[in-house]
């Protein structure tokens, strides 16, 4: 299911710089666009997390998914409807741009998408339910490996697919289609991980709800508070330390993903064929990385020394990646998955693990909350960076990517903390 998303939402990487450039867009309007998915869902996806805790994963995933469908909809008008000029912008600040009709419909799709874009926090949280303290690192690189499959598939798809005479309409429809495909995986075939844990309540307990929830674990007596806001999640142990790294890793890798594909359009003069292939040789090689290689890894190596070491590979990979040269722009992606194959799954075991059982969904939304306010303010200004100043962008990057090596030590003495909501 999470190759299915993928696959549908990378399906557009290759084309969008060059759609918006179409409808009138600069640099600065293509960060903005990037930047309105994750703008809408860092409201949407702690709700969504936290409904998933209340009212399970199954649901709230195929409510994500519906959405998603909705917005290739209305991402297939943006494609459809003459490109009418609104008003023509002339500023040193942010460049000149041209405000159309199709541009405003595609943000309106991207923000759709957005609010109804929890379905990477409750999928961590679904993976945290059916795996143990043994496999846990293990299977979040299978989930990060699927993710990459799509994205060899979903790029290359797009290149070959836009080609036509038809364009970007058959990438589109075919998004479309892997959207139903997604909502029919989810709702035939998906079990439902969040099974209700019994906690007896002598004044409310019912017999008849006793044998109408499956039982994951023994009876727990003991009454945790119920009240689990934001800030509650926030005082948990360690918590906001981690949620600071997730925010500076999506941070850093907006940078990148607003600025490489400008990068290949305006310097390395790419079409929208050699910027899919491009993510398709990054997503193989993530592959290797995130299966094979940390599978061996993964019992070994503890979460934090692969956090550490992906962390500087990372900082090396966005110091190269900027290059004009074309040998040096695909030998940074060596480093690149290296560094993003090894350090997010371990971090996000980490995370896992931190957050216990009670609060998974909530921290896991709270934690996409952080990354998609880094993304917003990511891809704005990265995007504006780039167009004034060029590579300074995958330099800004690297410098993030170092503050998270340096970060990293800390978690060294997560391993053994228990995590448990703060008495009053």
């Amino acid at each position: 299911m999470n190759f299915i998303g993928t696959l549908g939402y990378s399906i557009v990487i290759p084309f969008l710089v060059f759609l918006v450039d179409d409808f009138g867009g600069n640099e600065f309007i293509y960060g903005v666009v990037g930047s309105i998915y994750p703008a809408f869902q860092f409201f949407g996806a702690p709700v969504l997390g936290k409904w998933s805790d209340k009212y399970g994963r199954k649901k709230i995933l195929f409510l994500s998914q519906a959405g998603t469908l909705l917005a290739w909809i209305i991402f297939m008008i943006a494609l459809i409807v003459p490109v009418t000029e609104l008003k023509v912008s002339d500023q040193t600040f942010i460049g000149n741009f041209t405000l159309t009709i199709p541009l405003i419909i595609l943000i309106v799709a991207r923000a759709l998408d957005g609010i109804t874009g929890g379905n990477i926090s409750v999928a961590n949280a679904y993976l945290s339910d059916i795996s143990s303290d043994a496999n846990r690192k293990a299977n979040y690189g299978k989930m990060a490996m699927s993710s990459s499959l799509g994205f060899i598939l979903g790029p290359t798809l797009a290149g070959l697919l836009g080609a036509t005479v038809l364009g970007e309409i058959i990438p589109v429809g075919v998004a479309m289609l892997i959207s139903i495909v997604a909502l029919a995986v989810i709702w035939f075939r998906l079990p439902e991980s969040k099974t209700n844990i019994v906690k007896p309540d002598l004044k409310q307990f019912k017999l008849r709800k006793l044998f109408a929830t499956e039982q994951k674990e023994c009876y727990d007596t003991e009454q945790k508070d119920k009240n689990t806001g934001t800030l509650d999640i926030l005082k948990l142990p360690n918590i906001s330390f981690l949620v600071i790294i997730y925010f500076l890793t999506f941070f850093g890798f907006s940078f990148f993903y607003v600025s490489f594909p400008m990068h290949a359009l305006k310097t390395l003069e790419w079409n929208a064929f050699e910027l899919g292939i491009f993510f398709s040789i990054m997503s193989g090689l993530l592959i290797l990385v995130q299966g094979p290689l940390l599978s061996k890894l993964s019992d070994k190596v503890t979460d934090q020394t692969l956090v550490s070491v992906g962390s500087i590979l990372l900082v090396i990979n966005f110091t190269m990646i900027g290059s004009s040269n074309v040998i040096l722009v695909y030998s940074a992606l060596i480093f690149f998955a290296l560094g993003n194959g090894l350090m997010w799954p371990s971090f996000l075991s980490i995370l896992a693990k931190t957050a216990g059982d009670e609060q998974q969904g909530a921290v896991q939304g709270i934690a996409n909350g952080a990354g998609s306010l880094a993304s917003i303010g990511g891809l704005i200004i990265g995007g504006w960076l780039f167009g004034s100043y060029g590579q300074v962008a995958f330099y800004s990057a690297a410098v993030l990517l170092f503050t998270i090596f340096i970060l990293s030590f800390r978690c060294y003495g997560l391993g053994k903390a228990e995590t448990s909501l703060p008495s009053n």
